[in-house]
């Protein structure tokens, strides 16, 4: 009888286990991504819905913060530095919280995102930017609270929050000028010595081309001059690897002294030791 109420028991408990009872959520999880001009704008928010009710007033209670959406807070992203609307914003991600008026929202990038909705503290120190925006009455009623973006240009666009017949923006303004400058100075400009030695090194380790290796990082340490010991370091490794030992002493000798010069004893020893090994191969 006890084995029987045993093994009874121990069915009802894998059955247990194995029943996972999925129902769809009351507010579903969403992201939006977005590019204004050159910058990545991303917001991770959850969706509730009107389902009958009055929201701003009486649901979302006005003048009272609000974690702006449902489950954890809302979070943004950007990936360069912003302007949100008009103070500046470092690259980074932040929680968003509002403050729903009846004309007016306060809107703020607060830089802890580690809340499940509001925080129990507020700390003014950990406030990015508070914005106020306008409300706007909207026709027809948005069923379900949206995060979105509108307005775009190359320089900027507007972070829109909507719910019900209530919907305000912020505006973004991104770097665009300055990253397109840069990366066509970059280009002009034409490979960088680093980027010289990163191929040269990459062709070594990998066996291929050695000539064009070579080639590579004699360009790379003729830009960089001869501070740049570890550059010099390869130079000397792909010189022995094709089998000119000579030169590859040579270059060892340079490195070590740069090394020495800038007190890196660890490229020091590196080169000692190869230096020995190739004079033994010469």
């Amino acid at each position: 009888m006890k084995t029987q109420f045993l093994t009874i028991a121990l069915c009802f408990s894998v059955l247990t286990a194995m029943a996972q009872v999925k129902t769809p959520a009351p507010s579903p999880g969403a992201e939006v991504e977005q590019t204004i001009g050159l910058t990545e704008v991303q917001v991770e928010y959850s969706r509730p819905g009107m389902k009958g009710r009055t929201i701003f007033g009486e649901l979302v209670p006005y003048n009272e913060m609000w974690r702006t959406g449902a489950n954890k807070n809302t979070i943004i992203e950007f990936e360069h530095d912003v302007v949100f609307g008009g103070t500046e914003v470092a690259a980074g991600e932040y929680a968003v919280f509002t403050k729903p008026g009846e004309s007016n929202w306060e809107i703020y990038l607060y830089t802890d995102t580690e809340n499940w909705g509001t925080p129990e503290k507020w700390e003014e120190s950990k406030v990015a930017a508070s914005v106020k925006a306008k409300v706007q009455n909207i026709e027809p009623a948005v069923k379900s609270f949206t995060i979105g973006f509108d307005h775009l240009t190359n320089n900027d666009g507007h972070l829109v929050f909507s719910w019900a017949k209530t919907m305000v923006s912020v505006k973004i303004e991104v770097p665009t000028a300055k990253i397109a400058g840069e990366s066509i100075t970059s280009a002009l400009e034409g490979p960088s010595a680093r980027d010289y030695y990163s191929a040269a090194k990459y062709y070594r380790e990998e066996g291929q081309n050695l000539d064009q290796a070579k080639e590579w990082i004699e360009r790379a340490v003729k830009m960089a001059g001869d501070e740049a010991f570890w550059m010099i370091r390869e130079k000397a490794l792909i010189y022995a690897e094709m089998g000119d030992y000579k030169k590859a002493i040579e270059a060892a000798q340079m490195s070590k002294k740069s090394a020495e010069a800038q007190g890196n004893q660890a490229y020091v020893r590196m080169n000692d030791e190869s230096i020995k090994m190739w004079t033994k191969m010469k």
